[in-house]
């Protein structure tokens, strides 16, 4: 019964590569069934004629598994939510896992800059697609207990496929049976009423903040999701945005040359570009950034709330673009491009402020 199944879903998913070029994700949904179940259905032996991709499932060693990247070379990191896709070519470096049980790990190496978050990561393959124009296509693909996409690293002509497939070797799971054992989608935590928040205290810590990383043990501290967060914030340090801003600030980024961070992540990671951008192209109502190195898609129609956000750090005010869907989850978060140490770029503060409909406080640089 059930490699009858699995056949089915591969007949399915090469009938949409063939005939519509349906991506992974949209194959998947129209299956009913998340995108880590469909790639595990090609686990196992059956034919090229059968499908054109085959998966072989990883061991759960992901702290090591990212840690043995950098021999593959040049590689394309992508990083997905619901409403934006980011995607950056560069090379693995300056890996570390820390925390209880290595649970947290960082991805240092320049272009590639991510920040990991292992215990959301359950499941894992080595993927390999042959494409309409007869390429194949190297992957490997980390998901969620609920099977939904954390982190792809996609393989580029001029990535060492000698390292990949020894590394695969290295990480490949003795279990290559087809099928997925799925656990509970992560769901955000309910937020507590108003009325259970020392709002007063929160404010006074939020205008005692040093750095831009203790907003998150803020938040934990006072029981607060973001977007509460900033609906209770002092309007000094918050404003809101026209839903038109994200589009308006990338495309004026490009042509004014201000390099800006560009944050986007899911609840197992955050992948950051750091940088100016170029070609900024509207198709439908996704955004584009679609640069040599650097690619953003972004879902304009899905954000609900926009944000300009103050946070107080030693080195001066530090402002930030901050996008959220309609359930309240980040889609992403825009700074200008800086180091800790340095001060705000001021033409980047100056953009920002320039998107605020109506009266704003301004901060001089």
């Amino acid at each position: 019964m059930h490699e009858a199944r699995y056949t089915a879903l591969r007949q399915a998913f090469a009938t949409a590569r063939q005939e519509r070029r349906a991506r992974h994700r949209d194959i998947a949904d129209a299956l009913k069934i998340s995108e880590g179940e469909l790639l595990a259905a090609h686990l196992g032996a059956f034919t090229d004629a059968e499908s054109p991709l085959k998966a072989r499932r990883l061991r759960a060693d992901w702290q090591s598994l990212i840690g043995a990247l950098e021999p593959l070379g040049t590689v394309m990191a992508l990083t997905r939510n619901d409403a934006c896709v980011h995607e950056k070519v560069g090379v693995y470096r300056q890996v570390s896992a820390f925390g209880p049980q290595r649970q947290t790990g960082l991805v240092l190496g320049g272009d590639i800059d991510l920040r990991l978050f292992f215990g959301q990561w359950q499941h894992g393959f080595a993927v390999t697609e042959r494409l309409a124009d007869g390429a194949l296509q190297r992957s490997l693909q980390f998901f969620d207990a609920a099977g939904v996409a954390i982190h792809k690293i996609f393989l580029k002509p001029e990535s060492d496929r000698a390292a990949y497939e020894a590394l695969v070797a290295q990480f490949e799971s003795d279990d290559q049976a087809p099928g997925l054992s799925l656990g509970e989608a992560w769901q955000e935590p309910a937020e507590r009423p108003d009325n259970a928040i020392d709002i007063a205290a929160f404010q006074a810590e939020w205008a005692d903040l040093r750095d831009t990383h203790d907003f998150f043990g803020l938040l934990k501290r006072h029981g607060l999701s973001r977007v509460q967060a900033l609906r209770l914030a002092e309007p000094r340090f918050v404003q809101p945005l026209p839903l038109s801003a994200a589009q308006d600030l990338l495309s004026r980024a490009a042509q004014q040359g201000v390099s800006i961070m560009v944050f986007v992540g899911n609840p197992g990671i955050i992948q950051i570009h750091s940088g100016p951008i170029q070609k900024v192209a509207m198709m439908g109502s996704w955004i584009n950034v679609l640069d040599p190195g650097f690619n953003l898609h972004l879902r304009e129609d899905h954000i609900a709330a926009a944000w300009l956000v103050r946070k107080p750090t030693t080195d001066g005010l530090v402002c930030s673009m901050e996008l959220f869907d309609r359930q309240g989850r980040t889609i992403a978060m825009l700074f200008g491009e800086r180091k800790p140490g340095q001060a705000e770029r001021c033409d980047w503060r100056q953009l920002l402020e320039s998107l605020v409909e109506g009266p704003t406080e301004t901060v001089p640089c």
